[in-house]
């Protein structure tokens, strides 16, 4: 395990400043997630900590070590892709400790190391088949496998669940969450996804063009986003954002407010519209409401909620659970 501090780091492309300047500490032991839209810069600071790109400025430490100009192979990182890039013709014995053979440790090492690796991933009943044998799930975790009998310091994750549907990345994430527990190591993630930031994080780093909006615990940043850009990002569906007179009115440039602060009524609120759209979750149920002046908003109810397309309905909401921002997006302290 180590902790990680980056200091004043920039990435340039040409006349392209891809990472400004970052600045971050990540707690030793901590699962860290980079999240943020494509080409906010996530993948490029993920790169720059395994060693695969060239900072133009700064330093890394890794563990109080200055390691900004080793090798890859010389920071004790191991990385894991959205490919696999697992060798066909090998069986999960031989994948996962590949590495270590090519390193010559002895076989005996090797097999004690694969063998603690599989059991830790619950693979050991596949260790004698190959890749095409695989769900796309089980490949993941061979190539989680691979980095784990490295002993890593840091574990480094590239977007590893993308190529998964929608139950296996569910069912990866809480294998990941449940791995970063038993192996206290520290592990930094990389997505686009919000959904995985909030389930694994212990700590989201929130890019935005290459620079670092908000840094806190998953909880901290749905209940106090800093920007604007923050309030729009995490969250699903995403806050409400409001202009004009019902902003101004509380003295902000944009009024925000989760879907699940907004309360639906077919009697009475503050703002009239019509319901444009339904969804209906089971646990949830989402409704779509056009208002005029404001657009759609969205609201959450609990339950099958019987309303549907084209009711008018009333939505209100308390100014306690608002969210306010100033004209440059930074939040105003309430």
């Amino acid at each position: 395990m180590a902790a990680l501090e980056y200091r004043n780091i920039r990435k340039t492309f040409g006349a392209i400043d891809v990472i400004p300047d970052v600045s971050l500490h990540i707690p030793d032991g901590s699962f860290t997630v980079f999240v943020g839209p494509s080409g906010c810069g996530k993948s490029t600071l993920l790169r720059l900590t395994a060693g695969l790109e060239e900072t133009t400025d700064g330093h890394l430490f890794i563990d109080g070590r200055d390691v900004t100009d080793d090798r890859p192979t010389e920071r004790g990182i191991a990385m894991v892709f959205q490919s696999y890039a697992l060798y066909p013709h090998m069986d999960v014995e031989g994948n996962i400790g590949f590495a270590l053979k090519m390193a010559k440790v002895p076989n005996s090492e090797i097999k004690r190391k694969v063998a603690a690796a599989a059991d830790v991933l619950q693979l050991t009943p596949l260790l004698k088949r190959k890749p095409a044998e695989l769900s796309g799930g089980q490949r993941q975790r061979v190539a989680i496998g691979r980095a784990i009998v490295r002993e890593p310091k840091v574990f480094l994750f590239d977007e590893p669940l993308s190529n998964l549907d929608a139950a296996l990345r569910t069912q990866m994430r809480v294998e990941l969450a449940q791995l970063h527990q038993r192996l206290g190591a520290t592990m930094i993630y990389v997505t686009h996804d919000q959904v995985e930031a909030m389930t694994l994080a212990d700590q989201i780093v929130v890019l935005n063009k290459g620079r670092i909006e908000q840094v806190g615990a998953p909880i901290d940043l749905y209940n106090r986003p800093q920007t604007l850009f923050v309030a729009g990002f995490i969250g699903s569906p995403k806050m409400n954002l409001f202009t004009g007179e019902v902003a101004e009115a509380a003295g902000a440039h944009t009024l925000g407010v989760r879907p699940e602060h907004i309360t639906v009524s077919r009697e009475s609120g503050a703002l009239q519209g019509q319901v444009q759209f339904t969804e209906r979750l089971g646990s949830d149920t989402f409704l779509h409401v056009l208002v005029e002046c404001l657009g759609t908003v969205i609201a959450r109810t609990i339950g099958d909620a019987s309303l549907s397309a084209g009711e008018r309905v009333w939505l209100s909401y308390e100014p306690a659970l608002t969210h306010l921002f100033d004209g440059s997006g930074n939040r105003i302290s309430v």
